[in-house]
């Protein structure tokens, strides 16, 4: 037996018996089955989340060849921008522009005074939406210009100590803009599917919902993009050969400018739903949400966009239904990372690995 077939089967008797332990306990009452349910329906929307973002680190890396780390800053960028559209489209003339567009630095001005739901403001969500993507679009394209387009050439490690400096400069210029504190963005009255369960009810609510259909759309939207644009064809022959892509006449410098404006966008949509969902926000959430984004573009195969959404949904997941086990907080992700590595032992390149930008 080689110790590849030795790690598969040690891995699949664990999960055998995880699976067994969830299946007894549930027959015999030890865990609630609405408790279990509540866990993989959160997991799978922090994964939608997780995988969305992880998208635009994919295709960058896959077409640049370098691990952005900056990508996480574009993640809460995108969110402030977004935000701030929303606070100004919902509570136009009842307060202060600056503080609406700030995202209510002050008392007084919050999610819960303006009554912002996507029932009753749905208007400044999709408006707050449309600026995440397009406006973080436009800010990542900016910031290539500025930082990543003179220092193209050198490789790919000046590039990625470039987006260290990038991240850092990003996170306190949005400490700077918009405070380090932490708020309120949405309020609490909110319409919700509740399913009646054995022993228990599990809800999905409107902002669920809209996180659900906005993720779904946007990675289809992507799936599309790829598979049937001529754009999406030329990302497809620069990711795998970039000085034949040039040869064959493929403007790859056209290629590079879209790459990061999409990644940019889906990262600030990202944001924004993270937001929506949670119903806070603060300076450096999508810095704190890196290493799952990456551990999600790890898992799911360097370079492969459904590798990211299979990474990011498998991430997502299962730290939530290890809390069946486990205690909140630091525990659930170490689980992520755990799986991670257990993936990577057995499957190097990732679940999706050799398959790059599709």
């Amino acid at each position: 037996m080689t110790t590849e077939q030795l790690l598969t089967l040690v891995v699949g008797l664990g999960a055998f018996l995880l699976l067994g332990d969830l299946f007894i306990g549930i027959l015999n009452g030890t865990y609630s089955i609405s408790r279990v349910a509540r866990y993989a329906v959160e997991g799978t929307l922090y994964g939608l989340i997780i995988g969305l973002a992880g998208i635009g680190l994919s295709m960058t890396y896959s077409i640049l060849n370098f691990a952005n780390f900056a990508h996480g800053d574009y993640v809460t960028s995108g969110a402030f921008f977004g935000w701030g559209v929303t606070y100004l489209v919902a509570g136009w003339g009842t307060a202060n522009f600056g503080h609406l567009v700030l995202v209510g630095p002050q008392r007084g001005v919050g999610g819960s005074q303006l009554e912002i739901t996507i029932t009753s403001t749905p208007v400044a969500i999709m408006a707050g939406l449309l600026v995440a993507g397009v406006g973080t679009a436009l800010f990542v394209y900016l910031i290539d210009r500025i930082a990543y387009k003179p220092m193209r050439g050198s490789g790919g490690i000046p590039l990625l100590i470039t987006s260290i400096g990038v991240a850092f400069a990003l996170r306190y210029l949005i400490v700077f803009v918009y405070s380090n504190r932490t708020r309120g963005t949405t309020s609490g009255d909110l319409p919700s599917l509740d399913l009646l369960l054995v022993d228990g009810w599990v809800s999905v609510d409107a902002h669920d919902a809209t996180l659900i259909i906005a993720a779904i759309a946007l990675m289809l939207g992507v799936h599309l993009m790829l598979q049937r644009t001529k754009l999406g064809k030329a990302m497809r022959a620069m990711s795998d050969n970039r000085d034949l892509a040039l040869v064959t006449g493929i403007p790859t410098e056209q290629i590079i400018r879209w790459t990061w404006m999409i990644g940019g966008g889906l990262a600030g949509s990202a944001g924004y739903l993270m937001v929506l969902w949670t119903g806070t926000i603060d300076w450096q959430f999508g810095w704190l949400l890196l290493l799952l984004i990456f551990a999600a573009v790890i898992l799911g195969g360097i370079g492969s966009i459904y590798g990211a959404i299979f990474g990011g949904l498998t991430i997502g997941i299962s730290m939530h239904l290890s809390m069946v086990w486990l205690p909140g907080g630091d525990f659930t992700t170490i689980t992520a990372f755990l799986i991670m590595i257990l993936v990577l032992m057995i499957k190097p390149a990732g679940l999706f690995g050799g398959k790059t930008t599709a």
